[in-house]
């Protein structure tokens, strides 16, 4: 097992920023999936990373739709504040690959996402910092024991990394170590005794098993 390759001093997140997501998000009942006009970012807790062969904990109570999406994840490498598009192309360390655990019945059910995808364990990233990729050319793949469940091209994004930073950097200063996990298009159902793979070309593969909360518990 390895730890997260970093801590972020501010936790960044992407969603809804693939269209096949939205058409699937609306297929599933969220009604409030759209089109994004402009890239606007949020936010995602510390207390739910984890490392590259942790086990992703299923907590007692979640039921219905439990899923992974596979991310890449932008490392900033300097202080950024109204970041020009190639000042934020510069502005990035490196490359890494997350995973967005969802409990999908918390998040249609609370006013917020602050149990449904911010719970231990939820975020997975790793399993290191790749430096020398061009990310938007990649191919990211989820699998779960080994099964390919979804495939599709990283850079399809409806607005790039860069184009993120430039926004957010309007009014929020960006630093060193902060993360921007970039959305997915596609999602993999995962259970307990699974173990879920997220594999972005040209970055790694992040791994993880899937154990149920009680199961932790007597450990």
């Amino acid at each position: 097992m390895l730890l997260p390759p970093v801590v972020p001093p501010v936790f960044y997140a992407v969603g809804l920023n693939y269209k096949s997501h939205i058409e699937h998000a609306l297929e599933k009942g969220y009604a409030a999936a759209n089109v994004p006009e402009r890239p606007e970012v949020a936010y995602r807790a510390n207390n739910a990373l984890t490392g590259h062969g942790s086990p992703i904990v299923k907590p007692t109570g979640v039921e219905g739709r439990f899923e992974a999406e596979g991310e890449v994840v932008a490392v900033i490498g300097r202080r950024l504040r109204r970041a020009s598009y190639a000042e934020a192309q510069e502005s990035i360390f490196g490359w890494t690959i997350g995973n967005d655990v969802s409990a999908r019945t918390w998040q249609h059910e609370d006013r917020s996402f602050w149990r449904s995808k911010n719970s231990d364990t939820f975020k997975p990233m790793g399993p290191w910092i790749e430096t020398d990729v061009d990310p938007l050319a990649q191919t990211t793949t989820m699998r779960a024991d080994g099964e390919p469940r979804a495939s599709f091209p990283t850079g399809a994004m409806i607005f790039d990394p860069y184009e993120y930073i430039v926004e957010t950097t309007r009014y929020i200063t960006m630093h060193p170590g902060d993360v921007l996990w970039m959305g997915a298009d596609g999602t993999c159902q995962i259970e307990p005794g699974n173990v879920v793979d997220i594999e972005i070309s040209g970055i790694g593969v992040l791994s993880n098993p899937v154990h149920a909360e009680e199961d932790e518990e007597h450990d």
